[in-house]
C-alpha cells in the first residue's frame, strides 16, 4: 500500500513539473507573431527639409515638361485672338495670372492705373474710422462713411457697403476685436501693411483715386480685363505690361526685392511665385504668355 502511494506521489509531481513551463509560456514572443511583425512596413514620415526638396525635385520636372515652343509674344497673342474675334471688336481680351499661394502668406492684392482702361470703372465706397480732424479731413476728400467705433454694427450688419476701410492708428485697437472675423476674409480688415491704417487719411483718398483694385482668389488666381479688342496693339501691350508690374511689386518678384532678399535683409517681403500667365478672350483660346 506504502508502495503504491508513493508511486502516485511521483506521478502528480511529474506532472505538476511537466505543465508549470506551460503555464508561464510567453505568447507574445511566438514565431508566428515574429514572423507577422517582419512583414509589416514601417511607414517613414519625411522631415520638413525632406519634404521641401522634393517638392522643389517634382516643380523642376514640372517646369522642363512645359514646351515652351507653344508660349506666344505679347504682340503675336494679341495678333491670334483679334484674328479669332474679327466679328467682334467691342469683345475683352482678360489676363489670366496664376501664382503660388504658400501657408501663411496673404493673398496679392493691389491698385492699378491702367494707361488706357478697357471698361468704366466702378466707385469705391469708402470707410474711414476716423474722429476730430482727421474725420473732416476724410469727409473733405470724399470718403462715403466717415465715424468712430459706431460704424461698427453698421459694417457688422452690412448696412454700410464699403469697397475701401481705412482706420486712424488710435481707433484701430477697439475696431478690431469685432471686426477682425467679419473683414479679415474678405480683405477689408485694415491694416498697417497695406497702408490702410494711416493718419493721413486725406492722403490716401488721392492716392487711390482713379486706380481699380484687383486680387487674388484663395487660389492664387488673378483675373483682369485688361484691353478691347478694337485697342491697338501698342495700347494693349502697354496695358498688360503696366498690370504685371503692379503684379510683381505686391508679390515680390522685382529686382529690388531680390537684391532685398540676397542682402537676408529681416523686412524682405516673401516672394509669391508667379507660375502662368495668359492671355485670352470670350470665344478664343487661352494662349501663354513669353514676354511678360
Amino acid at each position: 500500500m506504502s508502495s503504491l502511494l508513493s508511486f502516485c506521489r511521483q506521478c502528480c509531481s511529474r506532472t505538476v513539473t511537466r505543465a508549470s513551463p506551460l503555464s508561464h509560456r510567453q505568447f507574445a514572443t511566438t514565431q508566428v507573431l515574429s514572423a507577422k511583425r517582419q512583414k509589416q512596413s514601417k511607414i517613414r514620415i519625411p522631415s520638413k527639409k525632406a519634404a521641401a526638396a522634393k517638392a522643389r525635385r517634382k516643380a523642376a520636372i514640372a517646369t522642363k515638361a512645359v514646351d515652351r515652343s507653344e508660349f506666344l509674344t505679347l504682340a503675336d497673342a494679341i495678333s491670334v485672338l483679334r484674328a479669332v474675334e474679327v466679328a467682334r471688336p467691342n469683345s475683352t481680351l482678360d489676363l489670366y495670372v496664376k501664382t503660388e499661394i504658400k501657408n501663411g502668406v496673404a493673398v496679392p492684392k493691389g491698385r492699378v492705373n491702367l494707361p488706357r482702361e478697357a471698361k468704366a470703372m466702378s466707385e469705391d465706397k469708402i470707410l474711414v474710422f476716423a474722429e476730430g480732424r482727421q474725420a473732416e479731413e476724410a469727409k473733405k476728400a470724399g470718403a462715403h462713411f466717415v465715424g468712430g467705433p459706431e460704424l461698427i454694427d453698421g459694417v457688422i450688419n452690412n448696412r454700410f457697403k464699403a469697397t475701401t476701410i481705412l482706420c486712424t492708428p488710435d481707433l484701430i485697437k477697439a475696431i478690431t476685436p469685432r471686426l477682425g472675423r467679419v473683414l479679415g476674409p474678405l480683405g477689408l480688415m485694415p491694416s498697417e501693411r497695406r497702408g490702410t491704417v494711416t493718419d493721413d487719411i486725406a492722403g490716401y483718398i488721392q492716392r487711390i483715386r482713379g486706380t481699380s483694385e484687383w486680387r487674388a482668389d484663395k487660389t492664387g488666381n488673378i483675373h483682369m480685363p485688361i484691353a478691347l479688342m478694337n485697342f491697338p496693339v501698342e495700347d494693349a501691350v502697354k496695358n498688360i505690361r503696366h498690370f504685371m508690374a503692379s503684379v510683381k511689386r505686391v508679390t515680390g518678384n522685382t529686382k529690388e526685392a531680390e537684391d532685398s532678399r540676397k542682402l537676408k535683409n529681416s523686412g524682405a517681403k516673401p516672394v509669391t511665385n508667379i507660375l502662368k500667365v495668359m492671355l485670352s478672350s470670350r470665344q478664343g483660346p487661352g494662349i501663354r504668355i513669353l514676354d511678360y
